[in-house]
């Protein structure tokens, strides 16, 4: 059953279009596939490099897991 769309929006999911595996193997394989795309390494390492450093814990978090694993073993 299609669920229906309240909110009168697009789907976000429909503004890119997909490839199956079968297109990116006849177009060379991935990393073909991505350069005919436009996309590169280099482009992705500058990208990444833009990004604002992240720390997925505090100090504190850090720490409590810590001795979480230490009481576990």
């Amino acid at each position: 059953m299609k669920p229906k769309n309240i909110s009168g929006k697009a789907s976000p999911f429909r503004q890119h279009k997909s490839y199956s595996p079968e297109e990116i193997l006849a177009a060379g394989g991935t990393t073909a596939f991505a350069i005919k795309m436009g996309k590169s390494y280099e482009n992705l390492v500058k990208a990444l490099e833009k990004l604002p450093p992240a720390e997925p814990f505090t100090e504190e978090e850090w720490n409590d897991l810590l001795v979480q694993m230490a009481n576990d073993k």
